[in-house]
């Protein structure tokens, strides 16, 4: 399933741009009671379609966004840790190849997080990366010290301090870190190149047909903004890897997510 739905998605999209649902039916030129039954999750692609532009949002995209599910991951050496958080969960990631063994992101509690990688049998990690500093995904952190001692993100206690534009190698692994702030900031991406498709840790800033939300109009905007310059370079195969919901491929998500969608062209 898919982290958000596609009340989620448009509520993400009033909120970054400050728009109330009255505001935006107007500009739509919807009745108002049509646009606050959609936004409550009374789907109709005809109103997502109308409504859309006014969000900034793909029209198609949105009006399809109820059938999207990505195609499962097949790419060898990814593994996705399905951690708890609260109700729901939060990813981590584990890189493997050959003897290289990197995580990304540690989860919402000190335990969940070891206790997966000691079910994978793994006794030790080349290195953690951060993506940002939220709880759900340093949380698990401190007790991964017997596994490694190289720890980096942006700014984060317990971590190496790092910033966009540095770039690792691990064995056969190239991990280069982007700037992805704007739901968090600062904010980290990890792109990968080493494994048969190249492949781009997140975080929050992306998700399966969403984004992370921002707290403003401001941070909004240049969480787009960031996006767009991240992955407009990246070939469709690029396989994304968020902090909630299921992975994806940068194609999809250019076709089937509404916040990017048709923004930039490979």
């Amino acid at each position: 399933m898919l982290e958000d739905d596609f009340t989620y998605v448009i509520r993400k999209a009033f909120k970054g741009l400050s728009l109330s649902p009255n505001e935006a039916a107007a500009a739509a030129g919807l009745p108002e009671n049509d646009v606050l039954a959609f936004s409550r999750g009374k789907f109709s692609a005809i109103i997502a379609r109308k409504l859309a532009p006014v969000l900034g949002l793909d029209s198609e995209a949105l009006a399809t966004h109820p059938e999207f599910s990505p195609q499962p991951l097949h790419t060898a050496g990814i593994n996705r840790l399905l951690l708890p958080f609260g109700d729901d969960h939060v990813n981590a990631w584990l890189i493997r190849d050959g003897d290289t063994a990197i995580l990304f992101d540690t989860g919402d509690d000190r335990s969940s997080c070891l206790e997966k990688l000691e079910t994978l049998g793994i006794s030790k990690l080349d290195a953690v990366f951060i993506t940002h500093a939220h709880h759900d995904h340093i949380a698990g952190l401190p007790t991964l010290a017997p596994l490694t001692t190289k720890n980096y993100g942006p700014r984060i206690p317990g971590t190496e301090p790092m910033d966009a534009d540095e770039t690792f190698h691990f064995g056969n692994l190239t991990i280069h870190s982007v700037d992805l702030s704007g739901h968090a900031t600062p904010s980290l991406g990890y792109f990968i190149e080493g494994l048969a498709e190249p492949v781009l840790v997140t975080g929050d800033a992306l998700f399966a047909g969403s984004m992370g939300g921002c707290p403003d109009e401001k941070k909004y905007q240049h969480a787009l903004n960031r996006l767009v310059a991240v992955l407009s370079p990246l070939p469709d195969e690029t396989v994304i890897l968020p902090g909630h919901g299921p992975g994806s491929t940068l194609g999809e998500e250019q076709k089937h997510n509404p916040f990017i969608a048709n923004r930039f062209t490979f």
